[in-house]
Parts: C-alpha cells; structure tokens; sequence
C-alpha cells in the first residue's frame, strides 16, 4: 500500500468576492511551533493593497446605503458560518499559538489563562452578534439631539468613513481581528483587513468564511503578508479614509501616524503588544465604532 501524501495548501488573498493570488507570485510559509510547515499564504504587495482599496471603493456606497438591519442580518450570517468552521479555525490558532498558550499559559493579548484556540473562537463568534446588534442601534447612542437655543432643531447624525483599513496585531489572530472589522462593517463601512504576520491561517479561512456569508463583494477583503511593508502605503494611500489597529509595536504605530501627513486621513491605533484584553469587555462596543464613523450636524427649523 502506498503512503498517503499530505498536500499544503496555499491561502489566498480575499479580494473582491475572489482568491486572488499575489501579483507578485510571493508566498509565505506558516509554520508550527515545532518548525513544520502548515500551509503557506499569499504575500500581498503593493499592488494587491491597491486593489483591495478599488474593490472596496466599488462596494462601498452600496453597503452604506443597505438599511442597518440588513447589515446586522449579514453579519450575524458570518458568525453563524464560523461556527461552521469552529472546528478548522480552532485547529488554525492552536497550531499557531506560542508553547505557553496551547498549555494554558497567559499569552501576549490573552486575557485568562487557559484561553486557546476552541475558547477564541467562541468569543470571535460572540463579538460578530455583538456587532451585528450595534447596525441599527450606534446611531442612537453616538448621534444625539443637541439643545440649542433659538427656534431650531439640531441633530448630530453617524455616516460611514467609507474605505476603512483594519490592522490586525499577531496576538488572538482571529478575536483581534473581528473586532477590528466588525465594528466598521456594521456602520457602514468597506473595509480592507490585514491580517497579523505572525498566525494568518485564521484570518486566511475568515476570507473562506466571508465568500459563504452573503457579504457583497469587496465590502470586507483581507489580506495576508508581511505587515510592516504594508503599513507605508496604507498611511499614504489617499483613496483610504481611516485606518483603525490595536497592538503594534511602536515603531509601526509610528509608520502609520508619520504615513498620514499629507492625506490627513483618521488614524487610531489602540495599546501596544499585549496591552488589550481581547475577551474583555475593553474590546468591544461603540467605542470600537466611532474611529469609523463621521458626524454630520443639521439644522432644522422649528415651529415658534
């Protein structure tokens, strides 16, 4: 009997609905911590940053002008098909996951001891509800009727940024993630995600799980790479209007912030390497949205 022979997969980018690969032919090898290769991901340049940007810019005005209870229902729709692929991406982040977390170690980000693969899952499927029950109700809570004096009405009203950059950081590769996308899929947003350096087969498969999940095309495209060559040309890209991270060393944070001096487009970049508490309630909420968002105040007369 012959032996049977494992093939590796390569992940693709997601781009647009489609699984592009690179233009640059570069992969990436992801490997276990006992140095075996698990898979290997495509390595996006430049140019594939830039087509994930025009993808998002294409969808971007429809998905703003869905009603808030459609985009709820989506997203609830994306976390129902990772709990489809509990299982796959749970395995992902163990493989990936430093000796000290799989044992039940505190790791960088972490929150409790003991939290591995299958426990983040379940709270990255848990943050994707959260948000898709923030899609019609941020408005309400960031937005208000503001007292002024005189015969007028005036309101302070939420809009969507419009092409908005999630930067994902190498902790919880997968929570971090969705709860950087999340919040900015669920106001309105087409948002261009790029995945940690370190353990990208989870946001790898998040790609496959959006192609199955009703998300129009371009409205959530996620990128795979080195994330330090990236970060320049997503500060300087002028069709990207903000950006939001969380858990950069400080030298990329800089990058970013230097990277906006000329475009002046929104930029939030939250804590540092193993400052945020992914499963906490830090993580989470209309704080979360707000870096996505722009406020637009109106006037309205009224009766004497």
């Amino acid at each position: 009997m012959s032996e049977r022979l494992d093939v590796t997969k390569t992940h693709k980018l997601f781009i647009g609905g489609q699984f592009p690969r690179s233009e640059s032919g570069r992969t990436t090898p992801v490997l276990a911590a006992d140095g075996r290769v698990l898979a290997h991901v495509s390595r996006a340049s430049r140019k594939d940053l830039r087509d994930a940007v025009e993808a998002a810019r294409k969808a971007q005005e429809g998905w703003a002008g869905a009603t808030a209870y459609l985009r709820g229902q989506v997203l609830y729709r994306i976390a129902e098909m990772m709990e489809g692929k509990r299982a796959e991406l749970a395995e992902a982040i163990e493989a990936t996951a430093p000796p000290g977390a799989r044992k039940g170690g505190r790791a960088k980000g972490g929150g409790k001891a003991g939290r591995g693969g299958a426990e983040e899952v379940a709270a990255a499927v848990d943050r994707v509800v959260h948000y898709a029950g923030w899609a019609d109700k941020h408005a309400q809570v960031l937005g208000c009727n503001n007292p002024v004096a005189g015969p007028y009405y005036n309101f302070t009203i939420c809009e969507p940024t419009g092409v908005v950059a999630a930067v994902a950081p190498d902790e919880r590769p997968l929570l971090a993630l969705v709860s950087l996308v999340a919040p900015a899929l669920c106001a309105g947003n087409a948002v261009v995600a790029l995945a940690g350096t370190a353990a990208p087969l989870a946001a790898a498969l998040l790609g496959e799980v959006c192609a199955t999940s009703d998300v129009p095309p371009g409205v959530l495209n996620i990128l795979t790479g080195d994330r330090a060559e990236l970060l320049a040309h997503i500060a300087s890209h002028r069709d990207i209007d903000a950006v939001h991270a969380a858990g950069l060393p400080a030298e990329e944070a800089t990058t970013l912030r230097a990277g906006i001096a000329e475009n002046v487009k929104r930029v939030s970049v939250r804590g540092g390497p193993g400052s945020i508490d992914w499963f906490g309630e830090e993580a989470q909420g209309p704080s979360w949205i707000e870096p996505s968002i722009e406020y637009k105040t109106v006037w309205h007369p009224a009766s004497a």
